[in-house]
């Protein structure tokens, strides 16, 4: 049996901020899951360096991926627990644009791309909308 703020919650419309930080959960999620089975790929067919370490690298990567897709799901189903995994990957992704952006490659778009979609996420992730959709107060706020 639900209680009776959960109830509420859902029957309330869903804040288009809340469902816009689970999608960039998402779609980091899935940036991850293509990254580590393109890795397999690689690994399988003799194009990266090393079988092990490639290997080991893609099963980093879909593991990895399991944060931001919890994450996703959790925000999308309105779990408070959801805003500190997703806040976690964000925090996490902006070192790794930033050394994507450092590349002299085709890294670099997608650089920024995972730049924008980390501060993106951030900001989502902080608003007042989305905390309140997600029933987390604020210190000193009363309930």
């Amino acid at each position: 049996m639900s209680s009776p703020a959960e109830s509420s919650t859902e029957q309330t419309p869903r804040p288009a901020r809340l469902a816009a930080a689970a999608a960039v959960a998402g779609v980091e999620a899935l940036g991850l899951f293509v990254g580590g089975v393109s890795m397999l790929l690689h690994a399988l067919t003799g194009t990266s360096g090393g079988l092990t370490g490639a290997a080991t690298g893609a099963v980093t990567l879909v593991a990895l991926g399991l944060i931001p897709l919890a994450a996703a799901r959790g925000l999308w189903m309105r779990r408070s627990w959801s805003r500190g995994p997703a806040v976690i990957t964000q925090i996490l992704a902006l070192p790794v644009a930033w050394q994507m952006l450092q590349a002299n490659s085709v890294m670099i778009p997608a650089g920024i791309a995972l730049g924008v979609l980390a501060v993106t996420g951030l900001v989502l992730l902080v608003n007042p909308a989305t905390t309140e959709a997600l029933g987390i107060r604020r210190p000193g706020q009363e309930g």
